[in-house]
Parts: C-alpha cells; sequence; structure tokens
C-alpha cells in the first residue's frame, strides 16, 4: 500500500475523531440495540466487548482500513515466515514457535520442541526424585533469579496458577536490592532448593549479582561442589554459564529471536513446568497456540489482537488518550499489569519509525494497574472524575476456584459497576433527585451537585473469560503479545527492540567502581555528581 494512501487512512481517523460525537458512547447505544453484539467477538475461549468505547461502525471501518493501508496481514504473515521482523536487530520474531506449528518456519519449531523436550525430561526426573541436592534431599522450591521478561512474565504466571498441592514452591528473585534477598530468604531451605539463573547472555548486572550472593549463600550450607548441583543456567552463554561452575547439562537455551518479554514460553518458562508440573505448562502452551491460530487466521473484522489494537490507535491517536488502566477482578492477577507495563511500553515506547524516522503521531501509551475491587479504592477517582478519560481494560473470571461464592458475586458486580459507571455517569438532575430522596436540604445539595456529577461517556473494554486456568491464561497472554505486534504494524515502529534500556546500564558500570572506592568520577552532570557526593557522606 502506498504511503498516500497510508496517509489518507489517518487522515480519516483524524477527521472522524475530531467530529463532536466522536467521545460519545452513549449515543451509540440508543442507536443501535445490537451494540454490544455487534462490537463483541470470541476466540480461544475469550470474549471481547468494546462496545464502551466510541468506535461506531464508521470508525470501526475507517480502522480497519488503516489496517489494511498498514500491511498489518503482510507484516504478520512475514514474521510468522521467520523473516526479519526485528529490522534493527536483524533478527526474525518466532516466540509463536515456542507453542505453535508454524509451516513456514519448521527449524525453529524444531529447535523449539527439542528445548521443550529437555525441559520436560528435566521437569519430570526432579519431580520422580531422580535429580536431588548434595545432601541427597528432594527439591521442594524452585528459585528464579532474574530481571525483566526473565522474571515478570514467570512471576506474574506463577503467582495467578500456583496451588498448594503442586509439584514445588515457586520463588522469584528480580530486584538486584538486597532487601528482596533478606524477604524470601526465610522461605528457602538451601538443602531442597534449585535454583535457576535466567540470564541470556549471563552477563546480566542485577541477576548476576544476585546469582553470586546466593551462590554463596548456598555454598556456606551444602559446600562449593554440593552447591553447584542446585543450579542451573537459562542461557546461551555456555562459556559464562561454566565459568560460573553449571554444568552443560543443566544449562536450557532459547534463541535470538525470542525477544525477553516474550520468552516465557521457552527455557524462561523453566520455573513454571517445575512449579505447576509439566502437564499445566503444557496447557499454558496450548492456549497461547490457541490464540495464535485465531490471530493468523481470523478475519480482521473478527480478531481480537488486531481489534484490540485498533481500538487504542482510536483512543491514543484519535482521541489524545495516552494513558490506559488495567483491571483484572481476580486477585490471582495482581502481576499481570506489571507484566504487560513491560510487554507494551517497552515495545511501543519509540520515537523513531522502523526507517529510523521521528514518528508523527504519538506511540505507547502509559500502562497501569492493580486487581479489582482494590484500585476502586485508589486511583479510580482519577479514571471517573479527573478532566481527561482514561481508557480501562476490566479482566473478569466468570467462575472462580473457590467455594466463597457470595465474594465472587460481589467482585464481578463491582467490575460491571465500574465500567457501567464510565458509560453512563450521572448528570446533575440525577444527583439532585438521589440527594432530595436521601433527604438532604437545599443548601447542601446546591453546594455538593458540581462534586457528585460523573461526566460519563468514559471508554472502557472488557475481556471475560470462563475461569481461570493454564489455557485461559495462556490466550489472554498471547492476546497481549498480538496486540503489540499489530501496534508497532499499524504505527511503523519495531516493537521488538528495546535501546531505551541500555544507556542506563552503561552508565551504571563506573558509578558501581565509584561508589565503591567511595571517590567520586569527574565526568558527570552537576546534579549526579552532587547526589553521588552526598551519597558517598551519607555512606561514610
Amino acid at each position: 500500500m502506498s504511503d498516500s494512501k497510508l496517509e489518507a487512512a489517518w487522515a480519516r481517523i483524524e477527521s472522524l475523531a475530531a467530529a463532536p460525537e466522536a467521545k460519545t458512547i452513549r449515543a451509540l447505544f440508543k442507536a443501535d440495540p445490537d451494540r454490544f453484539a455487534n462490537f463483541s467477538q470470541r476466540g480461544a475461549g475469550l470474549l471481547l466487548d468494546r462496545s464502551k468505547t466510541s468506535v461506531s461502525p464508521e470508525v470501526q471501518a475507517a480502522l480497519l482500513d488503516l489496517a489494511v493501508a498498514a500491511d498489518v496481514e503482510g507484516k504478520r504473515a512475514l514474521m510468522a515466515s521467520g523473516g526479519i521482523a526485528n529490522p534493527t536487530e536483524r533478527r526474525a520474531v518466532l516466540h509463536m514457535a515456542l507453542r505453535s506449528q508454524l509451516p513456514e518456519a519448521p527449524e525453529a519449531c524444531a529447535e523449539a520442541r527439542a528445548t521443550l523436550e529437555r525441559m520436560r525430561e528435566f521437569t519430570e526426573a526432579v519431580h520422580r526424585g531422580e535429580l536431588r541436592g548434595a545432601t541427597n534431599q528432594r527439591f521442594d522450591t524452585v528459585l528464579n533469579i532474574g530481571i525483566g521478561g526473565s522474571d515478570l512474565g514467570p512471576v506474574m504466571v506463577g503467582r495467578a496458577l500456583w496451588r498448594a498441592g503442586d509439584p514445588m514452591r515457586p520463588i522469584h528473585l528480580g530486584n538486584v536490592d538486597g532487601h528482596g534477598w533478606e524477604t524470601v530468604l526465610p522461605m528457602l531451605d538451601p538443602r531442597r532448593t534449585l535454583v535457576l539463573v535466567s540470564s541470556k547472555t549471563f552477563t546480566t548486572q542485577e541477576t548476576m549479582a544476585n546469582a553470586h550472593l546466593v551462590k554463596r549463600w548456598m555454598e556456606a550450607s551444602v559446600g562449593p561442589a554440593g552447591a553447584l548441583q542446585h543450579f542451573v543456567a537459562l542461557s546461551t552463554n555456555l562459556k559464562a554459564t561454566a565459568a560460573f561452575g553449571i554444568a552443560d547439562d543443566h544449562v536450557f537455551p532459547f534463541h535470538d529471536w525470542v525477544g525477553g518479554r516474550f520468552s516465557l514460553w521457552s527455557a524462561i518458562g523453566l520455573s513454571l513446568a517445575l512449579s505447576l508440573g509439566w502437564d499445566r505448562f503444557q496447557a499454558l502452551l496450548d492456549g497461547a497456540a490457541a490464540m495464535d491460530s485465531h490471530f493468523l487466521e481470523t478475519p480482521m473484522d473478527q480478531n481480537l489482537p488486531i481489534l484490540l489494537a485498533l481500538t487504542e490507535v482510536w483512543h491514543v491517536n484519535g482521541l489524545g488518550l495516552n494513558r490506559r488502566a488495567v483491571l483484572p477482578y481476580d486477585e490471582r492477577l495482581r502481576r499481570l499489569p506489571a507484566h504487560l507495563q513491560q510487554l507494551e511500553m517497552e515495545s511501543l515506547g519509540k520515537r523513531v519509525t522502523v526507517a529510523g524516522a521521528p514518528v508523527r503521531r504519538a506511540t505507547g501509551p502509559v500502562v497501569f494497574g492493580e486487581p479489582g475491587t482494590s484500585a476502586q479504592h485508589s486511583f479510580m477517582q482519577l479514571v471517573h472524575q479527573g478532566p481527561k478519560p482514561v481508557p480501562v481494560d476490566f479482566i473478569l473470571i466468570a467462575r472462580p476456584d473457590h467455594r466463597h461464592i457470595e465474594n465472587h458475586r460481589i467482585l464481578l458486580a463491582n467490575g460491571l459497576a465500574q465500567s457501567e459507571a464510565l458509560l453512563t455517569g450521572r448528570n446533575a438532575e440525577e444527583v439532585v433527585a438521589d440527594m432530595r430522596a436521601a433527604g438532604a436540604d437545599e443548601e447542601t445539595i446546591a453546594r455538593l451537585v458540581p462534586h457528585k456529577i460523573f461526566p460519563g461517556d468514559r471508554p472502557s473494554v472488557t475481556i471475560l473469560m470462563p475461569h481461570l486456568d493454564p489455557f485461559t491464561l495462556g490466550a489472554l497472554i498471547a492476546l497481549y503479545e498480538h496486540k503489540v505486534f499489530t501496534l508497532g504494524a499499524l504505527w511503523n515502529i519495531n516493537p521488538f527492540d528495546q535501546w531505551g534500556v541500555e544507556l542506563g546500564k552503561v552508565l551504571a558500570t563506573p558509578l558501581v567502581r565509584e561508589l565503591e572506592a567511595g571517590v567520586p568520577g569527574a565526568d558527570h552532570d552537576g546534579s549526579t555528581a552532587g547526589l553521588l557526593a552526598e551519597l558517598l557522606r551519607l555512606q561514610g
């Protein structure tokens, strides 16, 4: 598609967004009694409801035209075939090969299956007690040391799915802050703990600092030689893992076509296989594969990831709404917003196009969130009555895995009520009527009416899941992964690199040496030099 047609498609979106009715949602329901049915789609066991947005049929048609003009389907085919979908690093992007059969990328799929088979054999050997620690005791705890994509995905999934009685207890150590280690230390018995060091390069500063700390702790209990029986590496750097002392048969690699924030399906997911059991880890992969098939095969006007991405384009580029809240109404998904922060903001926080030119439109919004109903007692005040709308993703689970049905009814009712309140709001007349019915005097009514008005017409989407299990969680995570790809295609940016995290890492190295030596360097800006000097004074 030519640049002129792409710009025409963008101009159409911007023209529709400038119309007075572009921000009105309630009127769309009045005009279309079947709006919920027309703007709800299903795939891989999930239901996506976009009816509570201002995407009208005309806007939807324009957004789909934009997807055609941006060649979303062509770029999708390139990714699935193993083409260079990450052009700055000249890499393929094949995380789908870790869980799906991709006919045009058979070599990657075969490599992925070989690694998964090794992971399965290792997991089952640990669970059978064939692999034990230095004191011949069975492992009952897996400690995963990683950061970023080597931590956030496994932490999120582990906390969502682990339950008492599962094969091993998962513990995660991500932040280099020693307080994190002190927090998990009382939960660990060195004789029964299997340690996974998750770093593709085996040079990640925070991860390796924690790995050496844990190694010293393990050596103090079972000796230097025995400690190495407790360590596994998830890495591609065999030279570095050997230098650490980890045998090659305890090293599980993953490929450069797997980005960190897309890697929980790879060897990085070994902590999940060990803690949940292989069958449940496989079900996680199967759920993601079901969403892969939906994404690759379903027409765009029914395709959940593409429609979710197009809705975000409408909000970000059409309406100028550059923030989004994620509210999972399930305590088990407490860490999902954090995982999505990395997945989306690290992928889509880009200021230049694939060709290196400055972007002409806004790209990734700020993502934040908390579980409901806790969020209702914190930032939802801003979402309801702040001067600028904040789109919300509500995630609801129909059936819980507990017997406290009344609690679950209250949870679901609150999730539905929040999205309904954002849509309908409450005008002055309704506020006055409610206050009079409650017996308020006229002076109080006049004073409080402006504060009690809810503007309404505030957008949200709802993702409804029948229950939370490995399959549905796999589908949910893959839904957001493919949304990120689609947004990258629409914005013409590369969502698979992350150069923005590099500079801080580079600058941290000399600062570590200066803090260790107690002598500040000369090559810092005035603020950093002053703060460094003050820190050294306070530590001295």
